[in-house]
């Protein structure tokens, strides 16, 4: 899998989307998804130009399954604004009897479920994992190894080029059930369904009622605990505090925010943010890739106190985000699909305002 990090294949590959394709197919591993997961992640593509991209092309009708699953993105980052840290703790309920460590055999893809050794495998040769596997492996780590969900979900935040704090955290603790009202569970025949296998005999190869009240089995009794470290690399920049700052991180690489303005254009990778939720040299050299889609950026390895001369540049600038609200200056807020949509108590509620709101635009 090869995705583009110019600007220009970006965009080609929003204009490709294939939504009714991706309504009909999205939950098999050989589905039409749109890879565009990585652009959202990293602040290249925004939630409406995508959007406004698919509707311009297709009926809501067509869109809706699309739409919908941008919203739970939209969702996952609108509760992560709303509740701050909470979301790196169990949210609405506690996740019990659960040791702290991640499982070998996850780590090392060996359970013995083929689909998912395999999809741990790609995962570390390319940043990628579709998402129905991403459930599965949640699934089979808290709810039939016992583990909690917070350490293999930094494992798993490590390696993905789409990695969103927000979307990974939540979407870990809905399946671990700390974030809705019951755990998520598979089988073998729902993997062998989507994954169009055939495998059986495997400690999942047994009827839904039976998954949770089954041993650990053999395969999950081992644990481990991975290392994560980011090599960030070597600052690069020279500023002029003659002209405003603009800070970017790697989460708001938008190449049309204020593209404009002369200003310095700085992606700040802080050491304290990456020694908290560290990423893979993969990760980041991905992320330095995308950083060229912004024109005349540059990179400095440092905490924003730390950035020379801070005092005296005209304005300093950067686009609100929650995990980098120290940052000084104007903070430029958010942009969402659905700006009137209420979050609720779930997503359900939350989807529901939106559709109301989707009514009113499209009458």
């Amino acid at each position: 899998m090869t995705l583009p990090t110019d600007y220009t294949g970006v965009l080609s590959l929003l204009g490709r989307v294939d939504v009714q394709a991706y309504g009909r197919t999205r939950n098999y591993l050989d589905g039409a998804v749109s890879r565009l997961s990585p652009y959202l992640s990293r602040g290249v593509l925004t939630l409406p130009q995508v959007r406004d991209a698919v509707l311009s092309r297709h009926s809501f009708a067509d869109a809706y399954r699309f739409i919908y699953e941008l919203a739970w993105r939209e969702y996952f980052q609108r509760m992560w604004w709303e509740w701050g840290d909470r979301i790196f703790e169990d949210f609405k309920q506690p996740q019990h009897a659960a040791h702290a460590e991640c499982l070998q055999s996850v780590l090392e893809g060996s359970t013995g479920i083929e689909v998912l050794d395999r999809g741990v495998q790609e995962l570390y040769a390319t940043g990628y994992l579709h998402n129905h596997v991403r459930m599965y492996l949640a699934s089979v780590v808290c709810n039939i190894g016992r583990a909690h969900w917070r350490a293999s979900a930094r494992w798993m935040y490590y390696h993905l080029l789409d990695g969103d704090l927000a979307s990974n955290m939540l979407s870990w603790q809905w399946v671990a059930g700390t974030f809705s009202a019951k755990k998520y569970y598979c089988n073998q025949d729902n993997i062998n369904q989507y994954s169009r296998t055939s495998q059986h005999g495997t400690f999942l190869d047994c009827p839904y009622e039976v998954l949770p009240h089954l041993p650990v089995p053999d395969q999950l009794k081992a644990t481990g605990q991975p290392e994560l470290t980011a090599a960030l690399p070597a600052s690069s920049a020279r500023l002029d505090p003659a002209k405003p700052l603009l800070l970017y991180n790697s989460y708001t690489l938008d190449p049309l925010w204020r593209k404009d303005l002369d200003a310095n254009r700085v992606l700040l990778l802080e050491p304290s943010h990456f020694q908290r939720f560290p990423v893979s040299g993969r990760v980041m050299d991905f992320v330095l890739a995308l950083a060229k889609c912004v024109p005349g950026i540059q990179v400095m390895t440092a905490e924003v106190a730390d950035i020379p001369d801070l005092e005296k540049f005209p304005g300093i600038f950067s686009k609100a985000h929650p995990a980098f609200g120290h940052y000084p200056g104007v903070k430029d807020e958010p942009v969402w699909m659905f700006p009137e949509a209420r979050l609720g108590n779930s997503f359900t509620a939350f989807w529901k305002s939106c559709e109301k709101a989707l009514n009113l635009t499209t009458v």
